[in-house]
């Protein structure tokens, strides 16, 4: 059975306006919440400013920001359930470079794309679970999204 992300609205909304106000370079953040293996909860979002080299295409949050989103996930007794960041100019599933990049076993990884697949309103809102039971790279899985 695919694995679970249980994303609210509220913030499934943030995130897209986020991606919008961002482009054309990448959005990003943390989503914090109740983590687990096969199913997660998001309960908060905490966006992030995108370092990297190119930030059209590609995405890293920074490090001192990371640390202190952390810091404050703990503090709410949250844990962390997976990061989000926009395509907006590819498609909702990960790229080479965001396999590359991918550290977090069993997180989650929302991928908004501001391309989507037609219509007024582009955006597709996608999820991704990376998987590395071997330590020696990994790969993305599909993961279901629950919107209550």
């Amino acid at each position: 059975m695919a694995p679970t992300l249980v994303l609210p609205d509220p913030i499934e909304r943030a995130i897209l306006e986020a991606a919008r106000a961002s482009a054309p370079r990448e959005c990003c953040g943390i989503l914090g919440g109740e983590f687990a293996p096969g199913a997660s909860r998001v309960r908060s979002h905490y966006p992030a400013r995108n370092v990297a080299d190119e930030p059209r295409t590609r995405y890293r949050i920074d490090p001192e920001e990371q640390l202190s989103i952390f810091e404050r996930l703990e503090s709410r007794d949250e844990e962390i359930v997976g990061f989000y960041h926009s395509h907006p100019r590819g498609p909702p599933g990960p790229s080479a470079t965001d396999a590359e990049a991918a550290a977090w076993p069993d997180r989650s990884y929302v991928i908004v794309s501001l391309e989507g697949s037609g219509g007024d309103d582009n955006a597709v809102v996608r999820s991704w679970r990376w998987r590395d039971a071997s330590g020696e790279g990994g790969q993305f899985e599909r993961e279901r999204l629950e919107r209550p």
